[in-house]
């Protein structure tokens, strides 16, 4: 009976006009998920040149060092914003966040963009820019979590991880389109021209581009799944399974986000700053690189709803575990070394990034959904993913640059226990979370 149930809630979720105003609701996630993984991104490209204008230029390594703490500051502040608005989408609905969020990461890309220098106004500017970067990380932590549970819940059951890899397409399209202003913007204009105001290019690109989302955004449906737990209380969920839940999915994704923001986010400052890279090579090194990791996740997700979310969790630990070692030494000055150590690493990533959405929406109940993956995602993310950057930069400054490489590892080795500890949730009911 139960599996006649099942079966019958599959081929509703399939049929023709169900599906299709779905598939509208999933591209309106994406393209708003895009857009604000660009703003977010933006950032970590231009790094080196907000550091020359916005703090101290007396000394540019601790420029780059204060751009990076700043990055790391908005990631600290994605567990609080996941947090509070994992609560309200659970309370509200999901939509009403997904739109609040993409408003805030446009408000300070905008700001960003506009903001005045060192020069002009001395010590503000770096305040200006901190206020900014907390607002986006509040948002960001809101719209993260979020968009896991609403792509998850409104996918078909049986193609859970396939449609939750649009996630992580979303993240390295993002990055992609950042890296690729960053390109171009760096191809068009001189050194001069960029680092006086060309950099601010891609925060008011993404300000303006942020309205065409929101009006994507606006004609999404709500998630079935959140309407009927709206409706229904339902028994009270043991304090205990939901923290165990929590850390091991804390557990899980720490390799993942560490091993993600060091091959998108800080891989192209090592090259450059570190290896001599031009800047222009890098960039545009990286943006290929993502675009190859880009069109692999829909295939990763594919896969995983054949044979489960924990043997694609398993392989990444393990090929990771094994190759970041080499492949950060493969990085010279020559922009082939980094498109294929970039090119191989997120491959790798891309293999759990595929089934993070599925995997965190199927570990938590419905009325818990959002929050709980808020908290958990979001602490993960901003311990070892936002601090990935300040923290091999200042390795590297130190001259052992390797014992980042070894962190690294260590986190993808706590991938692998949790998932030792973790149940297979491939093609679960989320009613039955």
């Amino acid at each position: 009976m139960a599996s006649e149930v099942i079966e019958r809630d599959r081929l509703r979720s399939t049929s023709g006009s169900d599906i299709r105003s779905k598939k509208k609701s999933l591209v309106a996630s994406a393209v708003g998920n895009v857009l604000e993984w660009y703003e977010w991104s933006a950032y970590a490209v231009f790094a080196p040149f907000i550091a020359a204008v916005v703090f101290d230029s007396a000394n540019p390594v601790s420029a780059l060092l204060s751009t990076l703490a700043v990055f790391a500051v908005g990631f600290l502040m994605r567990p609080l914003g996941g947090i509070v608005f994992g609560r309200i989408a659970d309370r509200r609905g999901r939509k009403f966040v997904l739109v609040t969020t993409m408003l805030m990461m446009a408000g300070g890309s905008l700001v960003i963009g506009i903001m005045p220098t060192y020069d002009s106004v001395g010590i503000w500017a770096s305040v200006i820019l901190l206020a900014a970067r907390i607002t986006q990380g509040f948002a960001h932590g809101g719209e993260s979590a979020t968009a896991y549970s609403y792509v998850s819940e409104i996918a078909p059951p049986h193609r859970r991880g396939m449609w939750g890899s649009v996630a992580f397409i979303a993240i390295f399209g993002g990055s992609a389109l950042a890296y690729s202003v960053g390109g171009g913007v760096t191809s068009v204009l001189s050194n001069d021209a960029v680092a006086d105001w060309g950099w601010r290019i891609p925060f008011l690109i993404g300000a303006l581009l942020a309205l065409v989302a929101l009006y994507l955004r606006r004609s999404m449906e709500e998630s079935e799944v959140f309407d009927a737990q709206a409706a229904d209380d339902g028994p009270k969920i043991p304090r205990a399974t939901v923290v165990r839940a929590v850390l091991l999915m804390i557990g899980m994704t720490s390799g993942i986000t560490a091993a993600h923001y060091t091959w998108t986010s800080y891989i192209s400052t090592y090259a450059i700053t570190q290896k001599n890279m031009n800047p222009d090579t890098a960039y545009w090194m990286l943006v290929v690189a993502q675009l190859i990791a880009l069109v692999s996740l829909p295939f990763w997700g594919l896969l995983s709803d054949r044979i489960g979310r924990r043997p694609m969790l398993f392989a990444f630990a393990g090929l990771m575990f094994v190759l970041q070692f080499p492949l950060t030494a493969m990085i010279s000055s020559a922009g082939w070394t980094l498109l294929l150590a970039t090119t191989v690493a997120l491959l790798v990533v891309s293999i759990p990034a595929s089934v993070l959405s599925a995997t965190l929406s199927e570990s938590f109940p419905t009325k818990l959904r959002t929050q709980a993956i808020g908290f958990a995602y979001s602490i993960s993310v901003a311990v070892f993913g936002g601090s990935s950057p300040y923290l091999n930069q200042l390795l590297v400054g130190q001259g052992i640059g390797w014992a980042f490489s070894v962190y690294i590892m260590l986190l993808c080795a706590f991938t692998g226990i949790a998932c030792v500890f973790m149940k297979e949730t491939k093609g679960i009911r989320l009613e039955d979370a």
